[in-house]
């Protein structure tokens, strides 16, 4: 498993209430790097969403290396499948790992609620990035595993096969290239990952490649209608449009609700599947899965959204899931010994061909096409991100959640009432009449 997405606020509400205010550490002191190595000590639980690396022994094997350096730190590993869900319902207790994934859920300003802070954003900035997606009156509550940007994973031989040598410039001819996919390979040319449903929140973090916008996330804040084709509107409308006309031109998979996440990566990899959109991160997962059914891992490949400005396709850098520090551990030292040893020395980004979350590494081999073609690499700027997740958590949208996107496929593919307009026109009013409420 990568990811799953699900968001339910009411549950995160839940946990809010029962979490403030208890013991273990809320007291806002920083958990800082252990000066001498050898003076930790302990056994630490690490709560994360890579099942398949607890049960491919690679986990295993970095804290084996940790050990070497930090010879009195212990570091188990608890997997959990719907990291998600599962993780909301621990949050009820002090009971949540000593360090893990900040849940997508999560509102930032509850940073300080469940995590102990591990340094200043002036200090942290400088040799990590995307610290601004976790800092709360100027303290960092999280560090990021590696950088992600966001794209197609495709196919290359499928694409070449229907005669597609070309990105597609434009969601028009995006689609003509599906339909095309459709008629000469036999290929399912987009796949939905419908049924495991965090896949469609990555769709969100397209917001800012249509319009090459490093405020786009930012504008939602004083954007009455998101949904809105052209300059009243925001990257949400191409964006689910996309995905819409995906799905209503019946260009993906027969029964969404069949989907399956780890078989679709062989589906891609063998060509049963010509793409999906996903963050950069997926690209060493269809290749290794490529490879391990027979076929070429090269021709798997990753391509921007379909949209240029000044000539330039754009894509978006933001941050996979941020490590944090369970606010009531009695271990800090041996967790923040774990966090910082794991993003910069135990080469986990550059071993997945991902982008490193250390301020000034190289973009990863896997990422040499983006390099090659001059893609732009666009950062996400964060600072309306509490106004936006307010007026998002009232409207009850849940935009980096999964559940308005299936609906969006359940109206695409005739399983639910509406179309495409109708459905946007809710989602408008929706988000405007929160905004209103808020005071926007």
């Amino acid at each position: 498993m990568r990811r799953n997405g699900v968001a339910l606020a009411a549950a995160v509400m839940v946990a809010a209430t029962a979490c403030s205010g208890g013991s273990g550490g809320g007291n806002g002191e920083i958990a800082a790097p252990p000066s001498d190595p050898k003076k930790v000590s302990g056994e630490i639980t690490v709560l994360t969403n890579r099942t398949d690396q607890i049960s491919d022994g690679t986990l295993k094997k970095y804290a084996a290396e940790f050990r070497k350096v930090y010879p009195g730190v212990k570091v188990k590993f608890e997997g959990l499948t719907d990291y998600e869900g599962e993780t909301k319902i621990r949050m009820n207790t002090e009971n949540y790992g000593d360090v893990l994934l900040i849940p997508n859920s999560l509102s930032i300003k509850q940073y300080p609620t469940f995590f102990a802070p591990l340094g200043t954003s002036g200090e942290l900035s400088k040799k990590f990035d995307y610290t601004d997606h976790a800092t709360v009156d100027g303290k960092v509550y999280g560090l990021a595993g590696i950088g992600v940007a966001n794209g197609f994973v495709y196919n290359k031989a499928v694409w070449s096969k229907a005669g597609i040598e070309d990105w597609p410039t434009t969601p028009d001819e995006f689609v003509a290239d599906l339909k095309a996919i459709k008629s000469k390979t036999g290929a399912v040319p987009y796949y939905t990952n419908y049924k495991d449903g965090w896949p469609l929140t990555n769709w969100t973090n397209a917001i800012g490649s249509p319009r090459c916008d490093t405020g786009a996330y930012d504008s939602l804040a004083t954007t009455e209608k998101p949904w809105s084709k052209g300059s009243t509107g925001s990257d949400l409308y191409a964006i689910d449009e996309l995905l819409y006309t995906i799905v209503d031109q019946k260009l993906s998979e027969p029964d969404p609700t069949t989907t399956n996440w780890e078989d679709s990566k062989s589906q891609l990899g063998t060509g049963k599947v010509a793409s999906m959109w996903l963050g950069s991160w997926a690209i060493s997962q269809m290749r290794a899965a490529a490879e391990a059914a027979g076929e070429n891992p090269d021709d798997i490949a990753f391509m921007p959204f379909p949209a240029t400005t000044d000539g330039k396709f754009c894509s978006v850098l933001r941050p996979d899931y941020q490590y944090a520090i369970n606010v009531h551990s009695d271990k800090k030292e041996a967790a923040r010994a774990w966090i910082d040893w794991y993003i910069t020395k135990s080469g986990q980004s550059a071993a997945e061909g991902s982008i490193s979350s250390v301020h000034g590494a190289p973009l990863p081999d896997t990422l040499k096409a983006f390099s090659d073609n001059d893609v732009k690499l666009i950062p996400q700027s964060q600072k309306n991100l509490a106004q936006v997740n307010e007026i998002d958590k009232a409207s009850e949208i849940g935009i980096t959640a999964q559940d308005y996107r299936r609906k969006l496929v359940d109206i695409a593919r005739g399983a639910a009432d509406g179309d495409m307009s109708s459905y946007f026109a809710e989602l408008n009013g929706k988000w405007a009449e929160a905004q209103q409420t808020l005071g926007g």
